[in-house]
């Protein structure tokens, strides 16, 4: 109920027409946005239990991903319609900086919460090769853009492809019936009937309410940088994704702090995902449908294509560091002091050079770039046989049983869990263990 309820304001001043100052407009947009993000997240955990994994797959992450995809495609349709205006800049800080966050910020959170708890680093499952091997190769493309200058529409085929055969992979792969919890698990306990009606009305609401306040949470954005000679393009990169990704980064918390960070960071893994695929994917077509032509790539400054080189450096180095299918804290926090640095260090550079080692602004992206690829590298050496374990991710068959004596980590399930004797030795009544010996 909360949830719907903040939604009202940024509903009433859309549908009223009421003239507010931006930085109002903008308040209430983004809490309403905020709101409907958390509503279809619950819709889309409830829905996964009432259609078929391939179908799950790709209309859930098209829908989850609405929430930045409404606000980075209203600026790249602007970015058409008015080229003199700017907007081709903030559709590309906008999705730049999703994408930082979430490595950068979000799974490092979530290795901090695990490691303050338990004092263990996070492991996910072998099924997540998937998902890694995938956005290796998003990545892999996406250090083409900055080569040669530009994002076109055949570029966005690419991304659209990859996350296409992404879900051809992923929808062939047997898994356990999915678990729900809070108001999802609430509206997968009601009858059928019920059930279908809820959660069509929710996707519905919190669709509308996403669209509709879209326009106005970007232009409110950019009013309020404007009004508090705040750098808009700062407030699109950094502040416009929070509100956006709020929803999924605190159910992942949630999950961290209750020991099952593994599902968490797999589920912040899968948004890095869709966000470096389906998202990149659709500008070019958005931008080429609104400017009425192909022949014009969406236009990009020195300054956004050094963006798009750093954001592909960091998902480079996250995805070497999570090539073993675990993250350390160490590895968490290289990965926070490497974004710290680059999100800092141009502030400090313009109001404090001595501090900021030299480096003017401009030459903080390259630099941290740089930094990136070294530590990737640096990772890929120590240890190369991880990165080819993840060819094992186009396989959809599930992965073989521990050996016996194996230790089980309880902190994910797999199929053949429900049979695994070390995990009901572990949950069975003191004196009552199951226990298989080859030798007394």
């Amino acid at each position: 109920m909360l949830a719907a309820a903040v939604t009202l304001p940024g509903l009433a001043v859309r549908l009223a027409g009421i003239p507010v100052e931006a930085p109002s407009q903008a308040l209430a947009a983004g809490v309403a946005i905020l709101g409907a993000s958390f509503l279809l997240l619950w819709a889309c955990d409830a829905a996964q239990t009432e259609i078929s994994q391939a179908l799950a797959l790709a209309v859930v992450a098209l829908i989850a991903v609405l929430p930045e995809y409404s606000v980075d495609m209203y600026f790249t349709w602007m970015a058409g319609r008015h080229p003199e205006g700017g907007y081709a800049h903030y559709a590309i800080a906008n999705m730049t900086g999703a994408n930082r966050l979430l490595i950068g910020v979000a799974w490092g959170l979530i290795v901090a919460v695990y490691w303050f708890r338990f004092q263990k680093p996070v492991r996910i499952e072998r099924e997540r090769r998937t998902e890694l091997l995938f956005l290796g190769a998003a990545t892999a493309y996406a250090f083409l853009i900055p080569i040669k200058g530009s994002l076109a529409w055949y570029d966005g085929l690419a991304f659209l492809g990859l996350y296409g055969w992404y879900i051809a992979v992923a929808a062939r792969r047997k898994c356990p019936e999915c678990e729900v919890e809070g108001p999802a698990e609430l509206l997968a306990n009601l009858p059928p009937a019920q059930r279908r009606l809820w959660t069509a009305a929710l996707f519905l609401f919190a669709g509308w309410v996403i669209l509709a306040n879209a326009a106005p949470f970007c232009e409110g954005l950019l009013g309020t940088g404007r009004a508090l000679r705040v750098n808009e393009f700062v407030l699109v990169q950094w502040l416009a994704p929070i509100a956006s990704e709020a929803p999924e980064f605190t159910v992942a918390l949630v999950f961290a702090w209750r020991g099952q960070a593994g599902l968490a960071l797999g589920s912040l893994l899968s948004a890095k995902l869709n966000q470096w695929t389906l998202l990149v994917g659709m500008i070019p077509g958005v931008f080429a449908v609104s400017h009425g032509s192909l022949a014009h790539p969406i236009p990009m400054a020195g300054f956004q294509i050094s963006e798009i080189l750093l954001t592909a450096a960091q998902s480079l180095l996250g995805v070497a560091l999570l090539a073993g299918l675990r993250l350390s804290i160490g590895g968490a926090g290289l990965l926070f002091m490497l974004f710290s640095g680059q999100l800092l260090l141009p502030v400090i550079g313009k109001w404090v050079p001595g501090l900021a080692f030299g480096l003017a602004p401009g030459q903080v992206h390259p630099v941290f770039s740089l930094l990136y690829l070294a530590a990737a590298a640096a990772v890929t050496v120590g240890a190369p046989r991880r990165i080819l374990a993840l060819a094992a991710g186009l396989r959809h068959e599930l992965p073989a049983p521990p050996p016996a004596g194996a230790a089980c980590n309880p902190e994910y399930k797999t199929a053949h869990c429900a049979t695994c004797q070390w995990r009901l030795a572990a949950h069975a009544p003191a004196g009552r263990a199951i226990v298989h010996s080859t030798s007394n």
